[in-house]
């Protein structure tokens, strides 16, 4: 077995995982395909070199498989922005053969554009996060149904009652104004919600227990305007605060900052960097407007910047930027799992 380093890009598969090792002048040692199964990648590899650093893009599945990598050989492993690294092949062609040399090339000379490998607590919660965001998908999906239905069939709702509320859906199953087969979809989807509804409480208790001994669980839902779900998501998207250098790169993970849009003498914002999980986004949005509710200090920002002539939709998103900016600050202490020394704010009314 020879002990110098090797260079390894993985091009991964559900069933197969093809293997490219390089050694440190950048000549090709193998490239093959082997079943997706780490001991048959771990024999291909060890018979080229012991000290290994390898890549694998970004997929589903592969984070499993670069923890299983690591653990188990002890490799160097790092997951690549499958996106950037499209955009550095610059080739039309496609194969499997190509992209797991370039993969293991990039990491060879530390051009490989890396994404965060989530321990497996974190993306366990991941799982959860998004499966309950499914949930809460499909629960909006069916009362547009309902809506498009009534709205198809002229059919106002009193104006005594608030849209989906108790007395609200009671009218809806009472009503005799719906048509034959109108009254048969509007049951069937009642149902539907009803089954979501007891589906998302069930999903949301499982949250609640897995995450009773998270200390930055704990800590976010103790802020003022943020409840389980805002706290589960920004564990589970964020992960570690620790892995970010400052305040305002966070923010840009997050997808909450401003872009540029800059040319010559002209000086232009283009709103929001497309950055980020979209639903991290939306969640810490939503947060953003309960601390303007809730929170004398964002209250006063997002009074300020409504006399500026803002509209509702920028104040939010610059309340958003400016509490992520500071989030990081208060959250750092957390980031290995040790208690911060500083008291979080107190929570307040509207958590979510």
């Amino acid at each position: 077995m020879v002990t110098v380093p090797v260079f390894v890009g993985l091009d991964y598969h559900t069933v197969s995982v093809q293997v490219c090792v390089l050694d440190s002048g950048g000549e090709m040692l193998a490239n093959r395909s082997v079943a997706n199964d780490s001991e048959a990648i771990g024999q291909l590899v060890h018979d080229h070199g012991n000290k290994v650093y390898a890549a694998v893009e970004a997929c589903n599945g592969s984070a499993d498989l670069a923890d299983e990598l690591i653990q188990r050989f002890g490799w160097s492993v790092d997951l690549a922005h499958a996106g950037y690294v499209a955009r550095i092949k610059q080739n039309p062609d496609k194969t499997d053969y190509s992209d797991a040399r370039l993969v293991a090339d990039l990491e060879r000379v530390g051009y490989l554009p890396k994404v965060w490998l989530a321990p497996e607590e974190v993306r366990e919660l991941r799982r959860l996060v998004r499966y309950r965001q499914q949930l809460a998908k499909e629960r909006r999906d069916v009362k547009l149904r309902i809506g498009a239905l009534l709205r198809e069939q002229r059919l106002s709702s009193p104006t005594t009652c608030t849209k989906w509320t108790v007395a609200w859906l009671k009218w809806l199953e009472e009503t005799k104004e719906l048509s034959v087969q109108g009254r048969w979809i509007v049951d069937q989807q009642l149902r539907r919600l009803r089954e979501l509804d007891l589906s998302l409480r069930t999903v949301e208790a499982r949250l609640s227990q897995v995450t009773a001994d998270d200390p930055q669980v704990q800590a976010l839902m103790a802020m003022r305007g943020v409840g389980l779900i805002t706290a589960v998501t920004i564990r589970a998207e964020i992960g570690r605060f620790d892995r970010f250098r400052t305040g305002k790169q966070l923010s840009r993970f997050c997808g909450l900052s401003p872009r540029n849009a800059s040319s010559g003498q002209r000086q232009a914002d283009a709103g929001m960097i497309k950055a980020g999980n979209p639903q991290l986004r939306t969640v810490i949005i939503e947060a953003a407007h309960r601390l303007m509710r809730h929170d004398p200090h964002y209250r006063a920002m997002g009074q300020r910047l409504r006399q500026h002539g803002k509209p509702g939709s920028v104040v939010a998103a610059a309340v958003a930027n400016r509490w992520m900016r500071s989030l990081y600050h208060i959250m750092i202490p957390y980031g290995k799992g040790r208690p911060a020394t500083e008291t979080a704010p107190i929570a307040g009314p509207g958590s979510c």
